[in-house]
């Protein structure tokens, strides 16, 4: 079945990397990326769209459940691969921060530039500092930006402790804190899969979940924290956490 998959994929892939994508990218030039379409900046929907076009080749059914606030928000969700990125652009555009390394992956790297993504480079101090300013500047203008609190990705058997520091954007701009639980397959039972394995890399990963079973994918936006009734960035932390944890149907 992994071979007939393949098969069947591969031509899908090719199509939606070298039709698709150039098509959508010449849509997001000026001036027509700037239009509003149903209140909704064009280029914009056009990610959402490719994006959603992404998922489905990959054999991904996407399923929304609650809705995407409105307007300046901090989206943190749960991590386990880049499969993550795709999986929340498909529903709502915003600028991801990510490790420096992703600018470098074939295709995803690419993308991820062009989607606004606020690269860190970890273990720099001034690095991380850098993208706290940014992340308060593009909150205070109005614009989302999407974060991984766990710091890294995870092998899919739990979340991670959620890092406190990066929430502090949001309290100082002053914005909502919407936490997005990412369930791979039935009650998340497939999110060892969707993980990278040990010492795989980004490729093979890609090429892996090609040849995967189709499977559901919840995107669960849960209610949204506000930073003037939550008692500060940790306890921000410790309640998207929760919220996630308990949607995704684990235990700690």
């Amino acid at each position: 079945m992994r071979a007939l998959r393949y098969l069947i994929r591969v031509p899908f892939l090719l199509w939606h990397i070298f039709i698709d994508l150039p098509l959508a990218l010449i849509v997001m030039l000026p001036p027509w990326c700037a239009w509003q379409v149903g209140g909704t900046r064009l280029d914009h929907r056009v990610i959402r769209a490719w994006s959603a076009g992404l998922m489905r080749v990959f054999g991904f059914r996407l399923k929304r459940i609650g809705t995407p606030v409105p307007g300046a928000v901090l989206f943190v969700a749960n991590h386990v691969s880049w499969v993550d990125i795709v999986t929340l652009h498909s529903q709502r555009m915003m600028g991801f921060v990510a490790k420096r390394e992703i600018a470098g992956w074939p295709l995803v790297g690419w993308l991820a530039t062009r989607g606004e993504t606020i690269y860190h480079e970890r273990g720099n101090p001034e690095s991380l500092g850098g993208v706290m300013e940014e992340m308060q500047a593009r909150l205070l203008a109005g614009r989302s930006v999407g974060v991984f609190p766990e710091g890294r990705t995870r092998d899919g058997h739990a979340v991670g402790p959620f890092h406190a520091r990066i929430f502090l954007a949001a309290v100082e701009a002053g914005v909502p804190v919407q936490p997005v639980a990412l369930c791979y397959g039935k009650r998340a039972s497939a999110q060892h899969i969707v993980a990278f394995g040990p010492k795989e890399s980004f490729f093979a990963n890609f090429v892996r979940l090609v040849g995967e079973p189709s499977r559901e994918v919840d995107v669960i936006f849960l209610e949204p924290i506000t930073p003037e009734g939550a008692g500060g960035r940790r306890r921000i932390a410790e309640l998207a956490r929760e919220r996630i944890v308990t949607a995704m149907g684990q235990t700690d």
